[in-house]
């Protein structure tokens, strides 16, 4: 389909996303229809009617010489990913997992290993055609006269309106991506060096074009470094029988496609799939590759979750309960020790992600320091309570750690915080004009009601 019918295309469905709103009666609840969810604030059905956004999950076009691409708010990374490769071109960021949609990392955020250089994925925004919930559609940009919108838009999960079409910074990529895992025994010499790597983009005296980082226990914590390559000796697989964080462990140098590089973490849901038994050799053996992806298990969580068949089982054996630790934080580099240090003694979870980042911008409802150096801490997966302790009593002490250390936690996950907490963290006095301005009626939710209430 060419370009201009492309466009055509989602210029029918604006509209027909514009009358299906306005259908809706006022009060009634606005929630989008998805086939996919990377959400981990867990919500009872909604008998609301979805807002069809079916229409919007398409590249439009991409442009190699200009290095941008127009793509639809739905458009999952995976089919932007497959759609700017051809051309040796790659999205500034982008996130983990397959499934994740454009709009969603930018109104939600979203992380990967160009972070350090390159921000967050709302960072590579050139513009942003949004349904504003009082109903208009308006184009956002920088210096436009919605610049508060497309400045205010990150970290508001649908509560000011929806992307429909964002035009996207892309980056030049080459067709190999050389991995170098270095070792670190102690968290203050891995956060040194991460820094120092962060502040350079280089590592003896080599430009890095990727950066992460993986902690398996108090005395094992790994650096990994990505650096674009025309050639390489061989390149490892791990969409079958590999399993990518274990060759962290094994391996001190490694070479990858870059589409396999891109989506190394997916296959495993970084190191989730452990739960499901499938990275057994066997079950592995005999689990399709095709079925090998986060959204897969995902949706095995989403239908443990509704009928608690794993708690039922737990509590028939007499074990105490469980909690969910499903979270992202970010912290100042030189506080990373200190998070680590609490984290193992009062969680006691592993594997644990690192990805360090700077802001390259100020983004008031996210407002981390620009130019400042963060690591964002990922976690995911479930601890015991201790006897006698309420259901969130990790999670509250991850939240209280956060704060004490100058940091801040993302909010796609479960999360605690009073109400004026809340809005000292995420800026609520912007929030409130935002809102004010572009869903006065409050047709959407509010982001406190959204986020923290599960509403």
């Amino acid at each position: 389909m060419t370009e201009l019918a492309l466009k055509g295309d989602h210029q029918r469905a604006v509209e027909a996303l514009r009358r299906s709103y306005e259908a809706i009666p006022a009060g009634t609840p606005v929630r989008l229809a998805k086939k996919t969810s990377n959400l981990f604030r867990w919500r009872d059905p909604s008998a609301a009617p979805g807002l069809d956004v079916s229409g919007f999950d398409r590249v439009l076009s991409v442009d190699a010489n200009e290095r941008t691409a127009q793509v639809q708010g739905m458009t999952t990374y995976e089919d932007l990913v497959d759609a700017t490769l051809p051309h040796g071109l790659m999205p500034t960021v982008v996130p983990q997992l397959k499934t994740i949609t454009l709009g969603g990392a930018v109104t939600g955020l979203g992380i990967e290993s160009t972070s350090f250089r390159d921000g967050l994925p709302h960072e590579g925004v050139l513009e942003m055609e949004v349904l504003t919930g009082d109903g208009r559609i308006v184009t956002a940009t920088r210096d436009n006269e919605h610049s508060d919108l497309f400045y205010g838009f990150p970290n508001s999960y649908g509560t000011l309106g929806y992307s429909l079409r964002l035009k996207i910074e892309l980056r030049p990529v080459r067709p190999y991506v050389r991995l170098r895992h270095l070792r670190f025994g102690d968290a203050a010499e891995l956060a040194k060096a991460m820094g120092e790597i962060t502040e350079s983009g280089e590592f003896e005296g080599e430009a890095v074009d990727f950066l992460d980082g993986t902690v398996f226990s108090a005395g094992e914590q790994y650096i990994t470094l990505g650096f674009f390559a025309d050639d390489a000796p061989y390149t490892s697989d791990y969409t079958g029988q590999g399993v990518y964080y274990r060759s962290i462990q094994e391996r001190s140098v490694d070479f990858l496609t870059v589409r396999d590089y891109i989506w190394r973490w997916d296959t495993d849901w970084f190191w989730c799939s452990g739960a499901f038994g499938v990275q057994n050799p066997t079950v592995r053996r005999l689990w399709p590759d095709k079925y090998k992806r986060s959204d897969v298990y995902r949706k095995m969580v989403a239908y443990d979750r509704r009928y608690q068949i794993i708690a039922r089982v737990e509590r028939w054996r007499g074990l105490r309960p469980r909690e969910d630790v499903i979270q992202d934080i970010e912290v100042p580099v030189e506080r990373l020790p200190e998070f680590l240090e609490f984290f193992h003694g009062k969680v006691g979870m592993s594997p644990i992600w690192l990805c360090p980042l700077r802001a390259r911008e100020r983004w008031p409802l996210y407002p981390l320091e620009v130019g400042r150096p963060y690591v964002n801490v990922g976690f995911w997966g479930t601890v015991r309570l201790p006897p006698g302790q309420i259901p969130e009593y990790h999670n509250r002490l991850i939240e209280r750690e956060v704060a004490k250390l100058d940091g801040h936690k993302s909010l796609y996950s479960t999360a605690f915080y009073g109400r004026d907490e809340f809005w000292r963290y995420y800026d609520g006095e912007t929030y409130r004009r935002l809102k004010g301005e572009y869903d006065p009626g409050e047709r959407l939710l509010d982001l406190y009601d959204k986020c923290v209430r599960g509403r």
